[in-house]
């Protein structure tokens, strides 16, 4: 019992030291900044906690997932992706609508990027690199070729995924392809942009082309965010 108790003491400061040493940086893109990963749990909870703010899936009992057309399920949440605890609170804040993430990126100091700015990071090398050709624009936020991205036809993880999981992609960026789809800024008719694609499309949903508008006040299991910064 006490070797039990031992090891499970053991996994519970490394799971504790590695969400606290994270640190979501963010890397400079000519004019502005985008952070390096997605929004993780662990930062808008954060957030939540600070400013005592509850998502609409909180208050209305949970969050979307497509099945026949989108179904609410119980008790899903960014808290809570996909009805119970995350394997960690690195996985990305999701069940969090445009609004939502907005006010966590002014909370932040930044703003949701543009598509523009969103496009540039993600397929334009911009940074110098030796994978990437400096100022090549790329069709996959992975380079020339679809790899290496949470997609249904790439690593099969048939759910999003910590982002400390994920390999860098163009400009050291991670997950700007696959993984979950992420907000922009760029709005039409209470509709807003979104980009990258989710884990639950094949990577072909990853290019550029393939973007796509969703009310601005959704919320799914399939869409999270990231910040832009002009300082």
């Amino acid at each position: 019992m006490f070797k039990y108790l031992l090891n499970l003491s053991i996994i519970l400061i490394l799971f504790n030291s590695n969400t606290s040493a994270f640190e979501n940086s963010k890397i400079k893109i000519r004019e502005f900044s985008i952070n390096k990963y997605e929004v993780t749990i662990k930062e808008f909870e954060e957030f939540a906690t600070k400013t005592n703010f509850l998502t609409e899936a909180e208050k209305t009992g949970g969050g979307y997932e497509w099945g026949m057309g989108w179904e609410k399920r119980k008790n899903w949440n960014y808290k809570n992706p996909y009805g119970q605890k995350p394997e960690t609170k690195l996985e990305p804040a999701v069940h969090v609508s445009r609004y939502e993430a907005e006010k966590y990126c002014n909370y932040a100091g930044g703003r949701l990027p543009t598509f523009n700015e969103w496009k540039l990071a993600a397929y334009t090398q911009i940074l110098d690199s030796k994978k990437f050709e400096k100022g090549k624009t790329y069709p996959f936020p992975s380079g020339q070729i679809a790899e290496n991205m949470n997609s249904q036809d790439l690593m099969k993880f048939n759910k999003h995924v910590a982002v400390t999981k994920l390999p860098e992609q163009i400009n050291s960026l991670v997950a700007m392809g696959g993984n979950v789809w992420e907000w922009n800024s760029d709005e039409k008719n209470k509709e807003s942009l979104t980009s990258g694609a989710s884990w639950w499309y094949g990577s072909g949903k990853t290019a550029v082309d393939q973007v796509q508008f969703k009310p601005s006040n959704f919320y799914a299991v399939y869409v999270g965010f990231r910040c832009a910064f002009d300082k």
